[in-house]
């Protein structure tokens, strides 16, 4: 069953039309990644999931709830309700400089779900502990290599239990010796069954994790597959035109 249905979704920003009538579904526990060039409309498609970025026609209904129908959007505190069934991990880490590693992941519950002090506190070292770096717990942003400030990114994504996580190139604002780390946890999640959805130019990632693969050009999902499928037969020279640019 699907737990993010996307139908006819458009965006655009004056006279350019940034996403045109893009239609997908996701089923709990997929891996999907989003690939393809740079200004296709990935982002601002995956930012739209989260509100992020308000669309202009469409629908997106994620578990069953609609945050909006048709170019409707549901009321704020329906919103609220259905965004928060999803984490995000940005391109750049957003970490807040004056907190420490551990405060960082807790701030957010603290003050949206009012847990207590000593539950946050058990909860955000088991997260660190899953990301390598409970070691890292009191530490500052400053000095943290960029790969480590990406794995407290996803863990403080995590901290508030989404039910999917989405990622924006979470990898491309890193030197390559650091991008290991960071995929390691992410195939990690989806060893654990998290839905996902990838916007990446990892293709080696997306080829190996990835169940679903959507290949953007131009505002529009041109083709959808298998990595298999996509990658050894994908259908349209525009994907093998990519392809053989990125695999490179």
């Amino acid at each position: 069953m699907a737990i993010i249905e996307v139908s006819k979704l458009k965006k655009s920003f004056g006279n350019l039309d940034v996403l045109k009538q893009i239609t997908f579904d996701v089923n709990k526990n997929d891996v999907v990644a989003v690939i393809g060039p740079s200004g296709s409309g990935k982002s601002t498609m995956l930012r739209s999931l989260v509100h992020l970025e308000k669309i202009d026609g469409g629908s997106i209904m994620v578990a069953g709830d609609n945050l909006v129908k048709n170019g409707v959007y549901s009321k704020p505190q329906e919103i609220r309700r259905v965004t928060s069934r999803m984490g995000m991990v940005f391109q750049h880490f957003n970490l807040f400089p004056h907190l420490t590693v551990k405060d960082n992941l807790e701030m957010a519950p603290r003050l949206v779900k009012k847990e207590s002090a000593k539950e946050l506190s058990s909860r955000s070292m088991v997260l660190l502990e899953k990301v390598g770096l409970a070691d890292k717990a009191s530490a500052y942003p400053a000095n943290l290599s960029g790969g480590q400030k990406q794995r407290v990114a996803i863990a403080r994504a995590l901290m508030m239990n989404p039910d999917i996580m989405l990622f924006d190139e979470p990898t491309s604002a890193l030197d390559p010796e650091l991008t290991g780390e960071v995929l390691q946890v992410m195939k990690d999640l989806a060893e654990e069954h998290m839905t996902m959805i990838v916007v990446t130019h990892e293709m080696g990632f997306a080829r190996e994790v990835a169940n679903r693969v959507l290949f953007m050009d131009n505002g529009e999902i041109l083709e959808s597959g298998t990595p298999q499928e996509l990658f050894d037969h994908p259908k349209f020279d525009r994907t093998k035109v990519f392809l053989k640019r990125s695999l490179k």
